[in-house]
């Protein structure tokens, strides 16, 4: 089993180890490679498909089983024998075992190719230990058949692989998302004309021109023009970069308003997006093969339970007894030692897990992953959009002269910022529509050469500009201007006098503060790594309280970053939310994309964030805990049964005269089952506890 990792990473995400381990054994089960995207959406739909269509077939076919089977007809002490009685049930059970139980059978032998025994293997084993014997005692073999036990041990397997299929999320278009980044052609420069070329045929050198608004379609450097380009999903920049004449641009980028000629560097494989994607890549396959719960749980019952089995069959051989009372004493071992409470112990709490997370604005991917979660001893945010808002927000208006109240400072601001796609215009164009402030008309607009923009405003000669142009003109500046580095201040001159200054900041989440709060106190190390400048950096880190930062910090250091602290021995959580932070997502032990990002961070997360607030994260941290407990009451329940089961099966008490019966076996299996499933509904007072916490 321990394969299910190599098996799915193909254009697939870590997460889509099917989702935990459901998944394990559906790589068991298909053995299915599936390409990008969809079709890996569309097989996860088809598996459940199939365990439903499994299971109800299944159950129609084991009510007569049940009904005609003469062990229950002693058991609830009535006689209604069909003529062929036997050969009846051993047809109906013939289809049920070898139709039902194909998923565990085909699991089983994935399983023992990957060296790896879990849940399949255990299935798979007490079914056709049922089967076969059973048929032998229809054909001539002294002893009472199991064809009911095999009907239902497999109608309950299957009951409990399709709720947990259906619990946890769709599959994963990851690789499929980060080439749909790319646009599909290219306007290729050729002399006076521009074409329209497939991005295929780009070749080095060509020159491309890139119209206002679209994406860049390969990384090149610029010959002619300038434009602020969008770089924040490929760099994990804040601010749009200005960018002009011989400055690189990255494919996948968005053109901001300026047109641009630029000539191609590196196209298809040798591009940014494309190394981004190989990277995503080897880190779904290089992550660890962690195997969830009822799958380490199963491995070790499989072992007890043969270990018991043959040890019974030795033992009543040497005793002296027929070797058929000591197959029937071993059959009734190796039947009772596959707990149908375990193959619902898991499935229930993980459904209600996610079904209760997804409420709270948690949506698991992959479960192991989330089982993990309660490890987690470090964490890595990506600043942007993270732990902050992710855009350039006014933080401060302040007035220097008293001619001017904050709301005409920013109306005259907004005046001369209104047709710009500079990110400070933007933010204050931001504000004056919040504050619904009508913005003012204006004549003479000029821009000032790297420092601003002057304009006439109502007959007042507006300047906005920055620090330097105040510095050129020998007018002094304020004192309490900078508040923190984090800060852009811009100052507004009226009529050549200072009126005051307008602060803006990619602002900190509000929840933030109190989410750090809360990995402290969980002893869990709090690190930012962010493509913004170390003053920006060091700034947040200081406000929040973080163990430490990395700025600067491109796409493949960030990978670095994790495989650093994942080889000091952390269990290392990264959030975050732009394609830079794919790789990372996929390399960290624990995935948590931020969902106001992009959909290919999402995709090779594990677990996405619907609210994008990082206190969720800390109620995920709680919360994994709360259902790893959930789950090791419902294991230690659905083998506490076995334990006391398996020796009374085996014949311990034999000199009493006492030998537990599979009837009596099977009453023991449905109790613990009911009592697994009871257990697992009390976890939907769990999340509540841990949002107050």
């Amino acid at each position: 089993m321990e394969n299910h990792k190599e098996h799915n990473h193909e254009g697939h995400k870590k997460g889509e180890d099917h989702k935990g381990h459901e998944h394990s054994h559906h790589s068991g089960h298909e053995g299915h490679n599936p390409g990008h995207g969809e079709m890996g959406h569309d097989h996860h739909k088809m598996m459940i498909e199939d365990f439903k269509k499994r299971f109800w077939v299944s159950l129609i076919l084991s009510i007569p089983i049940l009904v005609f089977s003469p062990m229950i007809q002693g058991f609830f002490g009535y006689q209604w024998l069909l003529p062929g009685n036997a050969y009846i049930i051993f047809g109906l059970s013939s289809i049920v075992y070898f139709w039902g139980g194909w998923p565990f059978l085909k699991g089983f032998y994935t399983e023992l190719k990957a060296k790896g025994p879990g849940m399949m293997t255990l299935i798979a084993m007490a079914i056709s230990v049922a089967y076969f014997y059973s048929s032998a005692t229809v054909f001539g073999l002294d002893g009472e058949d199991f064809f009911w036990e095999l009907a239902t041990l497999i109608v309950i397997m299957l009951l409990g692989h399709w709720v947990e299929m259906k619990s946890v999320l769709g599959a994963s278009k990851a690789l499929q998302l980060l080439v749909s980044m790319m646009p599909a052609e290219a306007h290729r420069v050729r002399g006076d004309n521009v074409e329209d070329v497939k991005l295929e045929d780009l070749q080095k050198d060509d020159v491309i021109l890139i119209k206002p608004g679209e994406k860049v379609p390969a990384d090149g450097i610029i010959v002619e023009g300038e434009s602020y380009l969008n770089e924040s999903m490929l760099t994990g920049e804040s601010k749009p970069v200005k960018k002009g004449k011989d400055q690189k641009i990255i494919g996948g980028s968005i053109n901001g308003n300026g047109s641009l000629k630029a000539r191609v560097e590196h196209t298809g494989k040798d591009s940014y997006l494309n190394k981004v994607i190989t990277m995503v890549e080897e880190a779904q396959k290089s992550k660890s093969k962690m195997q969830n719960l009822s799958d380490r749980a199963a491995k070790w019952l499989t072992y007890i339970a043969l270990a018991v089995g043959f040890g019974t069959l030795a033992t009543w051989i040497v005793l002296g007894f027929p070797f058929v009372y000591a197959l029937e004493r071993m059959v009734t071992v190796m039947v009772i030692a596959c707990p149908h409470a375990l193959g619902l112990a898991i499935p229930l709490v993980v459904a209600i897990s996610t079904a209760i997370s997804a409420q709270n604005g948690l949506l698991i991917r992959n479960r192991t992953a989330f089982e993990e979660s309660r490890k987690i001893s470090a964490l890595v945010f990506d600043k942007t959009g993270t732990l902050t808002k992710g855009d350039f927000g006014v933080t401060r208006i302040e007035t220097v002269d008293q001619g001017f109240d904050a709301d005409e400072l920013l109306r005259l601001a907004s005046g001369l910022e209104q047709s710009s796609e500079h990110p400070i215009a933007v933010g204050i164009i931001k504000k004056v529509k919040e504050q619904k402030i009508k913005i003012p008309k204006l004549e003479n607009f000029n821009a000032i050469t790297g420092k601003g923009v002057e304009a006439k405003v109502e007959g007042k000669d507006v300047k906005v500009v920055s620090p330097g142009y105040l510095k050129d003109e020998n007018i002094s500046i304020p004192e309490n201007a900078y508040s923190s580095a984090a800060e852009t201040v811009v100052f507004i001159l009226v009529d050549n006098k200072l009126a005051g200054y307008i602060a803006l900041a990619d602002e900190i989440r509000p929840e933030s503060a109190e989410a750090i709060k809360v990995f402290k106190n969980n002893n869990i190390k709090v690190m930012m790594a962010t493509g913004d400048n170390e003053t920006v950096a060091k700034a947040v880190s200081e406000e929040l309280g973080l163990d430490g930062y990395y700025s600067e910090v491109l796409p493949h250091q960030k990978v670095e970053i994790v495989k650093e602290l994942q080889s000091k021995g952390e269990f290392v959580a990264m959030t975050g939310d732009g394609v830079n932070d794919a790789p990372a997502l996929a390399q960290a032990d624990v995935g948590i994309a931020v969902s106001s990002g992009t959909d290919v961070a999402a995709e090779t997360a594990d677990i996405i964030l619907v609210n994008s607030n990082p206190q969720d994260i800390a109620n995920l941290i709680l919360f994994g805990k709360a259902t790893y407990n959930k789950m090791i009451q419902n294991l230690v329940w659905a083998t506490g049964y076995n334990a006391f089961a398996i020796p009374l099966a085996a014949g311990v008490l034999y000199s009493t005269g006492f030998v537990l019966g599979p009837a009596v076996g099977a009453v023991f299996m449905s109790l613990s089952t009911i009592i697994v499933a009871i257990n697992a509904q009390l976890l939907k007072g769990k999340m509540r506890k841990s949002k107050d916490v």
